[in-house]
Order: structure tokens, then C-alpha cells, then sequence
């Protein structure tokens, strides 16, 4: 019985260190550009972007096929950082605040097929109860206004907080 544990303790050991020497040799090196795009982008999969997922949209970015501002969840200031890291020019980004999901309480069923497509789960909400949207958490990407079938879903512009407000700068006159 100590020469099986022997033999095969030796053996699984053997193994293993030809498995940890494989992995060091036959390393394929990463991309370290799409790592950093990877880091940028939400990393929600919702595909709004026409992308599998934000894998596909990071090759896609790399490729030169797409526009920094492929991604709508991440508004403006997303597709300014992912042009600067690109070093490309920004072209097409929506101006103006973004976009989320706001529920028409009055006209709400409580079906819960809204919640149910949220990638995020920004809506809370019981069957046959009403529902609200956390604008904290929603990333406006609009994948619950399609399966709405009362349509008291809609996507308007965040309401500004403390913590989402900026001073817009000023429109220099004959300058």
C-alpha cells in the first residue's frame, strides 16, 4: 500500500511540474491594449454597442472598425477616454447628459419583464407591483424598454445630483 502512495504522489508530482513548465513555454502572450480597453468599458455585455459583448467591441476598437463612441452606456466621457487611449479623433459622441430609464409608475403593470432584462439590475419590483429604476445603477442601455408591453418605460436625461452635476463651461463670444 506505501509503494502505491509512493508511486503515485511521484507521479502526480511529475505531472505537475511538466503542466507548470508547458504553461511557462507555451505562453500566448496577451494583448495588453485590449486589456486596457477592457478595463474602460463597463463590462456589462448588454450589446448595445452591436458587439458580442464588450470583448468583441475592445477587437473591434483595436481593429479600427469602430468608433470610440460605439458604446452608448458609457456616454461622452467613455468615448473621449477611449479615443485619447486609441489616439484617435472623437467623432459622433451624443453631447448632452445620458440617457436612463424612468418608469411611468401610472401606467405600470408589474409584469417583471423588465427586470428580468436588466443586465444590471438597476429595476426592483415584484410581480404584479410596481416598479422603480435606481439611476445609480442604470447604465441607459434600453434593453428594458423593448419587452415593456405597456410602454411606461422610456430613456430620458439624468436627473442631475450632487454627484452627477457639472458646471458647463461658457460659450466665448467673438473669440
Amino acid at each position: 500500500m506505501i509503494a502505491a502512495i509512493t508511486t503515485l504522489t511521484s507521479l502526480g508530482l511529475l505531472l505537475g511540474m511538466l503542466l507548470s513548465l508547458a504553461a511557462r513555454f507555451f505562453q500566448v502572450p496577451d494583448n495588453a491594449l485590449r486589456e486596457e480597453l477592457m478595463e474602460l468599458l463597463p463590462g456589462v455585455n448588454c450589446g448595445q454597442c452591436g458587439y458580442p459583448g464588450c470583448g468583441g467591441a475592445a477587437d473591434a476598437l483595436i481593429a479600427g472598425t469602430a468608433s470610440p463612441a460605439l458604446c452608448p452606456p458609457g456616454g461622452r466621457a467613455l468615448a473621449q477616454s477611449l479615443a485619447s487611449k486609441l489616439g484617435r479623433t472623437l467623432e459622433g459622441a451624443g453631447d448632452g447628459p445620458p440617457l436612463l430609464a424612468e418608469i411611468d409608475e401610472s401606467r405600470c403593470i408589474g409584469c417583471a419583464h423588465c427586470g428580468k432584462r436588466c443586465p444590471t439590475d438597476a429595476i426592483v419590483g415584484a410581480s404584479k407591483q410596481i416598479h422603480f429604476v435606481f439611476q445609480e445603477a442604470c447604465m441607459g442601455c434600453g434593453l428594458c424598454i423593448e419587452v415593456c408591453p405597456t410602454e411606461c418605460l422610456q430613456l430620458r436625461p439624468q436627473t442631475p445630483t450632487f454627484a452627477t452635476w457639472y458646471w458647463p463651461k461658457p460659450v466665448l463670444q467673438g473669440v
